[in-house]
């Protein structure tokens, strides 16, 4: 039976309150008036996320011309020296939060439509007539999140600990809107990797378990007709699936879900989605060689949904590892980091189906999870070298051992020292984005390497506070903080959901052991 209109009937009736805060510029104000060709910048004093009204007037004579104006939203400060002239990146500029006005009559207060993410506002004059300068009187911005501040306990520990945990709590919030967007800015959208992470640091912070809910059943309600769950979803004018399909994002419905019940208790709904959760396992089915039980060595692109409509006339040479996401590194073997992914969600399924007292088909599932786990131990693992191994290449990456670690395919010892030996490896595929390391730090904890995930966090998280963070990138590389994977920064996220949880960690909510 499809119960897609109910789930979004479910989803619906669990849309938050936004919470409105009015705040102003803490520098920039009062300025001088202001003549053609002469700009101020506005400091909010820390990243916003609303609609902004400025109240304009001017000095001299009777404005005889509309005061012509270009607004340039900015939430890292260095992104007021980037220019979108010239750039040729594979995302739409349109996503540049830049504008252009004209304000006929002076004076006059002006709402801007479009919602910002921001911390500074410079405003240009292009044009005004020679008899009248242009003055700025005010400014505002109606700052929304969904987010409860009054949850938000106090955070006590070292002062570089705290900073951190200050910036991971304000990006998760200012993520957390009618649902969890993985960027306020760029790209605005509820993706299905993001939602596990910021569900797991809400649970620690801002308890926003209603959200996690709501956020579940709106993935339910816009399954494709196979049941198939789409990476992200695009809620205005009306709910849709994008066309983008990860075979990771999918499966990490069923995490989502575990935990979620973990935490609240809430069997009914885990009830209810247990069949949307476990139909991901069935459609990963097609990732695997039969023959050798792994995930079949491809490309390292992504499946559209058109190409998944083509089910059984696809070729088993699309419906490989190239599903997989795993990182932003594009010369990434996917291979071993999707088959241990697979081993992860599949043995959280088992979980969930004990919490639920579910049977049918757990002994199967399980046959499966030993199944796949020793394939990957016997043609993955080089014993040798204490490292999993990827693609016909053979490739050694990061990714690799970070999720062979927390899929537990090998005993916390062993896998522990492959996360060691891999430090070992000049030529190992890197981590390029904090989704990455997050699960590199988990993995750490996970072996029992706590000190050492410690330190990792706040070596990799605090150099972003140390740049001047008012909330987590994107994308951080320490080597080379204006890296994009679009063609520019200018492009880049500075407050991205799965940069969020250092206080997922900072709280106590990782098992360190």
């Amino acid at each position: 039976m499809d119960r897609r209109a109910e789930y979004l009937k479910k989803a619906d009736s669990l849309k938050p309150r936004l919470r409105v805060e009015r705040v102003r510029p803490v520098s920039g104000l009062p300025a001088e008036a202001m003549m053609e060709g002469e700009s101020l910048i506005l400091d909010f004093g820390n990243h916003q996320v609303g609609h902004v009204t400025l109240k304009l007037g001017y000095t001299g004579s009777h404005p005889d011309a509309p005061a012509w104006l270009r607004l340039k939203f900015c939430e890292s400060k260095k992104e007021l020296g980037q220019s979108i002239e010239g750039y040729t990146g594979w995302i739409s500029r349109g996503w540049v939060q830049e504008e252009q006005v004209h304000v006929d009559v002076l004076p006059r207060e002006i709402s801007l439509p479009r919602r910002y993410a921001f911390r500074y506002l410079r405003i240009e004059v292009l044009a005004v007539s020679m008899k009248y300068r242009l003055t700025v009187e005010d400014a505002w911005v109606d700052a929304a999140t969904s987010a409860d501040d009054r949850a938000l306990s106090p955070f006590h520990g070292t002062p570089e600990e705290e900073a951190i945990d200050r910036v991971a709590t304000r990006t998760l919030r200012n993520c957390m809107q009618d649902f969890f967007e993985d960027g306020p800015k760029r790209d605005r959208r509820l993706w299905l990797g993001d939602l596990r992470l910021q569900a797991l640091t809400s649970y620690a912070t801002y308890h926003g378990d209603d959200l996690v809910k709501r956020c579940l059943y709106l993935f339910a309600a816009a399954a494709g007709d196979d049941g198939q769950l789409t990476a992200c979803l695009f809620t205005e004018p009306k709910l849709e699936g994008d066309d983008n399909w990860m075979a990771d994002y999918a499966l990490f419905f069923i995490s989502t879900l575990k935990d979620y019940v973990e935490h609240t208790g809430d069997k009914d709904t885990g009830r209810e989605l247990l069949p949307v959760a476990m139909r991901q396992l069935e459609l990963s089915e097609s990732y695997f060689d039969p023959d050798t039980h792994l995930v079949r060595d491809g490309s390292a692109k992504s499946l559209t949904r058109s190409e998944q409509a083509k089910g059984p006339e696809l070729k088993a040479d699309m419906v490989d590892q190239s599903a997989f996401f795993i990182d932003w590194n594009l010369t990434l073997n996917k291979q071993a980091a999707g088959q241990a992914v697979w081993i992860y969600c599949a043995k959280d399924a088992l979980r969930l189906m004990e919490i639920l007292n579910e049977t049918d088909g757990h002994d199967a599932l399980s046959a499966k999870i030993e199944l796949r786990s020793r394939a990957a131990v016997e043609k993955l693992y080089d014993a040798g070298r204490g490292l999993f191994v990827s693609g016909e290449g053979r490739q050694v990456s990061w990714a690799s051992q970070v999720w062979f670690a927390l899929a537990d395919v090998l005993p916390a010892e062993d896998a522990g020292r492959a996360l060691l030996n891999v430090e070992k490896e000049p030529d190992a595929a890197i981590m390029v984005s904090p989704y990455m390391m997050h699960h590199y730090v988990d993995a750490l904890y996970h072996v029992g390497m706590g000190d050492k995930a410690h330190e990792v966090m706040l070596s990799y998280w605090g150099g972003m506070v140390d740049m001047g963070a008012d909330t987590f990138f994107e994308l951080y590389n320490p080597n080379n903080p204006d890296e994009s994977p679009y063609g520019s920064p200018i492009v880049n996220s500075y407050c991205h959901a799965w940069s969020c949880t250092p206080s997922y960690f900072l709280r106590g909510t990782a098992k360190k052991t």
